[in-house]
């Protein structure tokens, strides 16, 4: 779970100001949670709550945590269908696309006992909201890569297993000048991916992942999530993340690598 935060707190400071870099101050004084922090703590929140036996039980708290988090932590970036979803006395799946349910979903690769439950609890987390099959697809691949990581498999069966999903023919070196702004989990996650994949250590990947730009919060979340369970964090940018985690989240993220 830290690796999915440290992530969102580095990437937090270039998603609207995008570098086309690796040589950047990897946590400056301005880095911050954002909306991809707090809905991965609100995942964890659910599974704490009601474990992962029972799927639409935990997609019932999940949709009570997301919204009483979020409701609580308001103005960190929510995009405007979603942050209507967390406000409405309905809440009800919209159809989206988009990286949300990538970026949030690393939690459940830490419960699950199995890539198949890892899987189920995967898709449901992102079904209480993104309930299109691209949707579906890249909370699949992103918790896929963080268990399988987790598991200690290697880069390529981890390659293998997200190109079910998406293909990875590509370089960050042949997209970084022309790569722009998407938030699909399509035109994201693979990328997310790829940042990891040609990483040395867990600072490169959040590197990689901030370089290419974009969407460089949630591309670095869903990049240091699988890292962190690949390399593990390292105990300097532990100690310089751990601050800037704070309220809600911070309890939530306490009591999860506990029980976790």
């Amino acid at each position: 779970m830290l690796g999915a935060l440290a992530g969102d707190i580095v990437g937090s400071v270039y998603e609207w100001k995008n570098i086309k870099t690796k040589d950047f101050p990897l946590v400056r004084p301005d880095c911050r949670m954002t909306d991809d922090s707090v809905m991965t703590a609100a995942v964890a929140a659910a599974l704490m709550a009601a474990g992962k036996e029972d799927l639409p039980a935990f997609q019932e708290e999940l949709v009570q945590r997301m919204q009483w988090l979020g409701r609580r932590n308001l103005g960190l970036g929510y995009g405007p269908r979603f942050e209507r979803w967390i406000l409405s006395d309905d809440p009800q799946p919209y159809g989206s696309l988009g990286n949300g349910s990538g970026m949030r979903v690393s939690p459940v690769a830490w419960a699950a006992e199995s890539l198949e439950e890892c899987l189920a609890l995967a898709e449901a987390s992102a079904a209480v909201t993104h309930n299109h099959p691209d949707g579906i697809a890249g909370a699949k691949a992103v918790a896929g890569a963080v268990y399988l990581a987790r598991m200690g498999e290697s880069k390529q069966a981890i390659r293998d297993f997200v190109e079910g999903y998406y293909p990875l023919n590509f370089t960050l070196d042949q997209i970084r000048e022309d790569y722009q702004f998407d938030v699909s989990c399509a035109g994201s996650v693979p990328q997310a991916i790829q940042a990891f994949l040609e990483a040395e250590d867990f600072e490169d990947a959040l590197r990689n992942a901030v370089s290419i730009g974009g969407d460089s919060d949630t591309i670095a979340c869903m990049a240091g999530a699988v890292a962190a369970a690949y390399f593990g964090v390292p105990r300097e940018i532990r100690e310089q993340i751990l601050p800037l985690i704070d309220g809600d989240v911070r309890n939530v993220y306490d009591s999860f690598i506990q029980q976790y």
